[in-house]
């Protein structure tokens, strides 16, 4: 059977981690969730067990839903008797994505439509609707027009444990709770004989969750509802097994538990729920919870091996919190290293200034979502590396003009960069002119650690200075850039990649690159690409063609397609994604063909369908005799390769796209791009074929400031 766990952003790769370590196979994740499979057992133990899974689906159906008869019509294609009694209830949740049917609430209605006339039509009768308690709710996500229609075996969202009596103002939801003891180590720690100590425990989530976890109680054992106990295919015998396994883990992990525990609130009230709320999940006898500011924390006497101290602090969401916070603030870094030496310290919090005011240098820093809140989650461990930072040195002006502009765009761009799941883009071009370097953000992970929580990158290239500025003048402002660009995106210099360019004669160049063999993975359309921001002048990624990209992808289904100039492959794997029969990749390097093979694999595309072939791409179709449905042609401006005759795509185009009109099957589709700012499609291209030029609409978001960075046509022969 197949399962999908979805979770907050950020907790993929630790609930991929946990799903395997429960016996589930054949796990891989995706956006805010992980897909598994196994028997139906594995699907229970997932929802019994999962301190991070916010709900565990199992998907029914899957079909094309493009209007809402197709959705009803989906969903009636199923047999209803086998999972819900007439008598029995029903609630629907739905989700839309890049879909023509949008509205949630409309595509519920149509579902449990769907299930309860076909009951009416067969029995008479019909079962009836309950949002809090049904014997089965079932989950539609629609994404392009697809459906998957899903029993929530969860039933309530899984970090409802059961236990929680009442809440501070910003209650911490438990799997976030979880995420951040794992991500900071505390099931070491907690087995190395390590405390665990939370100075602002609010309601007391961290601290309950802490000792479920170092006791071993299922996160579910505290719960009555679940979405499988009033569904027809049930098997009860396996889950009372697997209750009777988890009871008795708990027992013997409750009896071996030490008070290790504590925590402490300057607000009396919360510090009075946190009391509740650890009585109601079993674990008050092993906690310590007292009133105390965290200016007068101290470590606990009885602790004699270092252990951790968490805290999720207010984060001065509202303005003019930030200044009032910042004493808080100080005041974690200075406890820590005043009483906790030898300790870990983790901090979670959404504001980067008061991150900073902490002053602790962070071991790791990880990316998590407290709703739908973006936030850093800071990993110090004090004494050593976790000494306060240096006082930075004041920004020149040039450099907080840069740093200014740069973190006006990025916030103007952040909303839409989220929704649209873009982790690889430009923040800054040349916005001030005396400033003349592309800032591009790439949010990635290494390439030999993908389950790492992706952190931002710079990629930095500067553009040539005008001859009459000083060679000095225009190092200083690159300076300025750079550390106004680092700042601004809180990216240390060690992650910023910087292409500087000399004076030389015949015009600036750019100096050596490094030969790091570093490499990093970034997403793009849900899809996985290598990317190398120091060793070569471009990174393996082409962002301005994002949108060209997902076109391809598009056009892709069904078709044979001809990526020519091929580059890292980033085109062949999207239309790998979209659907194409076989691709093939043409390159005249070795090296770029090899970064293509790995992109292709890094994404499960390998075989006989995907071709990569070395040649010189003009030469090579003089003497194909292959039939194509689609081709790409990206071709360089200028190239004078020892391998190849010099090409110049000006002069080269018109034979190029005969060529590819040679190979192209009947109805088929050349696109064309190239980035040579000044170039003319000739007029007999005009005569030859069907031009519509896409310009306009491929160039991101991002990059409007600059509508020429290239242009894109796609014709087909008359």
């Amino acid at each position: 059977m197949r399962f999908f766990a979805t979770c907050p952003k950020g907790l993929e790769y630790l609930l991929r981690d946990e799903l395997v370590a429960l016996g589930a196979g054949d796990v891989h994740e995706a956006l805010a969730g992980v897909h598994f499979g196994g028997v139906l057992e594995t699907g229970y133990r997932a929802c019994l067990w999962s301190r991070l899974a916010s709900r565990v689906l199992m998907p029914l159906a899957e079909f094309d839903a493009a209007d809402e008869q197709a959705l009803y019509d989906g969903v009636q294609a199923i047999d209803w008797r086998q999972h819900l009694a007439v008598d029995g209830t029903l609630a629907v949740d739905a989700s839309s994505q890049q879909s023509r049917l949008n509205h949630t609430r409309y595509l519920a209605q149509k579902v449990k439509d769907a299930v309860v006339d076909q009951f009416r039509a067969r029995d008479g009768e019909r079962p009836g609707v309950d949002l809090e308690r049904p014997s089965i709710r079932l989950n539609l996500r629609l994404r392009k027009d697809r459906a998957t229609l899903s029993l929530d075996l969860s039933g309530t969202p899984l970090h409802r444990r059961g236990y929680r009596v009442g809440q501070g103002e910003a209650p911490l939801k438990e799997n976030l709770a979880c995420a951040m003891l794992l991500r900071a180590g505390w099931p070491v720690i907690h087995a190395a004989g390590g405390a665990l100590v939370d100075p602002m425990c609010g309601a007391g989530t961290l601290l309950i969750e802490g000792a479920l976890m170092a006791a071993g109680v299922a996160p579910g054992l505290g719960r009555d509802i679940f979405g499988f106990l009033g569904w027809k295919g049930h098997d009860a015998e396996s889950w009372t097994r697997l209750l009777d396994e988890a009871r008795a883990r708990a027992d013997a992990g409750r009896r071996l538990l030490q008070p290790c525990f504590h925590g402490s609130d300057a607000d009396p009230g919360v510090l009075a729920e946190a009391k509740r709320n650890a009585q109601s999940a079993g674990v008050i006898g092993f906690m310590r919870l007292t009133r105390q500011s965290i200016e007068h924390l101290q470590r606990p006497v009885e602790a004699a091996s270092p252990g951790l101290l968490i805290c999720n602090p207010p984060y001065g969401e509202r303005i003019g919190q930030q200044q009032a916070l910042m004493p808080t603030y100080r005041a974690i870094g200075e406890r820590a290293r005043m009483v906790f030496d030898g300790w870990r310290v983790a901090v979670i919090t959404s504001d980067e200034a008061l991150a900073h005011a902490i002053g602790l240098r962070a071991r790791r820093i990880y990316t998590l979502y407290n709703g739908a809140l973006e936030c850093r989650f800071l990993v110090f461990d004090i004494g050593g590396d976790a000494a306060p930072k240096a006082v930075d040195r004041p920004l020149t002006p040039g450099a907080e003009a840069v740093a200014n502009r740069i973190r006006k765009t990025a916030r103007h761009l952040r909303k839409r960069l989220d929704r649209e799941g873009v982790h690889a883009w430009r923040v800054y071009d040349a916005d001030i002119p005396e400033y003349a370097a592309a800032v591009d953000v790439y949010r990635a992970v290494p390439e030999d650690d993908l389950s790492a929580t992706p952190r931002d990158w710079l990629h930095i290239q500067e553009y040539a200075a005008p001859g009459d500025i000083p060679e000095a003048v225009a190092r200083t402002r690159l300076s300025e850039l750079v550390r106004g660009a680092g700042l601004a995106l809180d990216v240390p210099r060690e992650r910023v990649a910087l292409k500087a360019r000399y004076r030389a004669k015949g015009g600036g160049k750019y100096g050596r690159l490094d030969e790091r063999g570093e490499f990093l993975v970034v997403e793009e359309g849900g899809l996985r690409f290598r990317v190398n921001l120091h060793d070569y002048l471009d990174t393996g990624l082409f962002l301005d063609h994002r949108p060209v990209r997902a076109r391809l992808r598009e056009l892709a289904r069904g078709t044979r397609f001809l990526n020519l100039f091929s580059y890292t492959g980033a085109a062949s794997v999207h239309a790998a994604a979209g659907a194409a029969r076989t691709t093939t990749s043409v390159d005249l390097s070795s090296t770029y063909l090899d970064w293509a093979a790995r992109n292709l694999a890094l994404n499960g595309f390998a075989g006989h369908a995907h071709r990569l072939l070395q040649a010189d791409c003009l030469e090579w179709l003089r003497h194909e005799r292959g039939e194509y449905d689609l081709v790409f042609v990206d071709p360089p401006t200028f190239s004078n390769s020892k391998r190849a005759d010099d090409f110049d795509v000006q002069r080269e185009h018109v034979e190029l796209l005969e060529l590819c009109a040679q190979r192209l099957a009947f109805g088929g589709t050349i696109v064309f791009s190239n980035n040579y700012r000044r170039f003319r499609l000739d007029p007999s291209i005009h005569e030859r074929f069907v031009v519509r030029d896409t310009g306009a609409t491929t160039i991101p978001f991002d990059f409007t400031r600059n509508s020429r960075i290239h242009q894109c046509y796609e014709l087909q022969p008359r």
